[in-house]
Parts: C-alpha cells; structure tokens; sequence
C-alpha cells in the first residue's frame, strides 16, 4: 500500500484529476454514449498516470539534489524502477482503452501521450518545452469527437485554445520551481524567459484561447455568441488583466501562479460550455 501511496503521489493528482474531468466534460457535452464516455475518461486517466509518474521517475535524481520532500520518489516511497513500471502499464492501459474507440481516437491519443513523454525524457530541459504542451493540449479536444460515431476532428478554433491552454499551463507549472530548476540544470523556455515574462505571455495565451472559443463557436458572429460564453469570456479577461497589473507592480509570487491558472480553469469551461460545437457541424 505504501508503494501504491506514492506511486498515486507521483502521479500529479491534481493535474490528472483536472485532465481526466475535462475530457469526461468535454464527451459529455458533445453527447457521448455511456460506453463511449466511460472508455475515453478512463484512457485519459491511464494516459495522465502515465505522463505524470514517467516525469516524476526522470526527475527523482534531481528531486533528491534539492531536497524535495514532497516528492514521493525522492523520499524513497517507493524505487524508480517501480515507478517505470506502473508509467509503462498505465501507458499500455491507456492506449487499449482507446483501440475501442476507433483508429483514429487511438492514433491521436498516442500522439499526445507521445509528446508528452518526449516533453518528460528531453524537451523539458531545451528552448522548445512549450512545443509538447501546444501539441498535447492543442490535439486534446479531438479526443472527444473522435470518440464519437461518426469520429472528426475538433473545430480549429478548438485546436487553438487547447494549445493556448496548454501554453498557460507549461509556462505557469514551473514558476514556484524555478530556483530549484536551475541549480540542476533544467532551462526550459519559462526559465529562459523569466518568471514575469512567462506569466505575461501565459495571460496573453489564455485571453487568446477564450477570443477564440467565443468567436469560433458562433461562428465568427458575435450577435450569435451565448450570453454564458460572454460570461465566461469576460472572467478570463479579467483574471488575465490581474496577472497583467500583478506582474507590473510586485515581484513574482504564487499568486501569479494561482492567477493564471484560475484563468486557465475558466478558459477550460468555457470550452465545456460550447462543447456542443466542438466538431464544427
């Protein structure tokens, strides 16, 4: 049980948690079937155990040089060998999950698992660390109309804000690790760019998802665009224009963090809310 504990632990719970509940959302608002549903939730969740415990057993070494008692791993909770393990079986899991769900769900998810991964094994530590996370996140909404009878791909205006989220997300995950990062030699694109610089252009990122999720459900017509998409519009324009003000007038602080990503949850419902225009029809 132990091993299992920190195994679980390894696995970023609450990013899993959030993926896995944004893809059940995501089939949920295009009209899955049950069975369909409960197939794609559950090859997201394997998918999501796999990426975050594969990160956490590449990173354990450096986990351990600075001291991260938090990390599971880095205590000893359970051995690296173990973690490869369960990464490897969740990896399998995820990807029989969605075979069901037909070829092309199963060839997209592999291609966002698979850039995931690389992001883990190699891209973290270079200038392109953003690229993983526009692809991953950018692909992720099809995930859902895949999954569908008959499958399509996602509206491209949903490619956008999944790759803009995904680009709040990367340069935002990082900022409370920076120090840490850079004394063991990790200079992705956010260490290079500076904890102010990320979060402005992860502001930036996160507004131009939400204009693109508002216009590109309507089709472009703005007399034609909900009043929740309004809503939802106009909280992640604010939360992004705090960031903006926090970033002009203090020094960076978790509070940049929690900012950009509450912008990055509010952009991720409102993607929910026009769920049912996800496929273009």
């Amino acid at each position: 049980m132990r091993t299992l504990r920190a195994l679980w632990g390894s696995s970023h719970p609450g990013p899993t948690l959030v993926v896995t509940a944004l893809a059940f959302a995501l089939g949920l608002a295009i009209g899955l079937p049950p069975w369909r549903l409960a197939l794609l939730t559950l090859a997201v969740f394997a998918g999501q155990l796999s990426v975050g415990i594969s990160n956490d057993a590449v990173d354990a070494p450096r986990d351990r040089a600075v001291g991260r008692s938090d990390k599971p791993l880095a205590r000893g909770d359970a051995s690296v060998r173990a973690a490869w393990i369960a990464a490897s079986v969740a990896l399998a899991a995820a990807l029989a999950l969605s075979a069901p769900l037909g070829w092309r769900m199963l060839a997209a998810h592999a291609l966002t698992l698979g850039s995931a991964w690389a992001y883990n094994v190699g891209l973290k530590s270079t200038a392109w660390s953003i690229a993983p996370f526009l692809v991953s996140f950018g692909v992720f909404p099809s995930l859902a109309t895949l999954s569908a009878e008959p499958p399509a791909f996602a509206a491209g205006w949903a490619w956008i804000a999944g790759a803009a989220l995904g680009a709040a997300v990367h340069l935002t995950n990082v900022l409370p690790d920076l120090s840490d990062d850079a004394r063991t030699g990790v200079r992705g694109l956010p260490h290079r760019l500076g904890a102010r610089a990320s979060a402005v252009v992860a502001a930036l990122a996160v507004a131009t998802g939400a204009l693109a999720v508002l216009l590109g459900a309507a089709g472009g017509e703005l007399a034609a665009v909900a009043p929740v998409s309004w809503v939802f519009f106009a909280a992640v324009v604010v939360v992004a224009g705090a960031t903006a003000w926090l970033v002009a007038t203090r020094p960076p602080s978790r509070m940049l963090f929690r900012l950009v990503m509450l912008a990055a949850l509010l952009l991720a419902a409102q993607l929910v809310v026009s769920g049912g225009m996800l496929a273009g029809r």
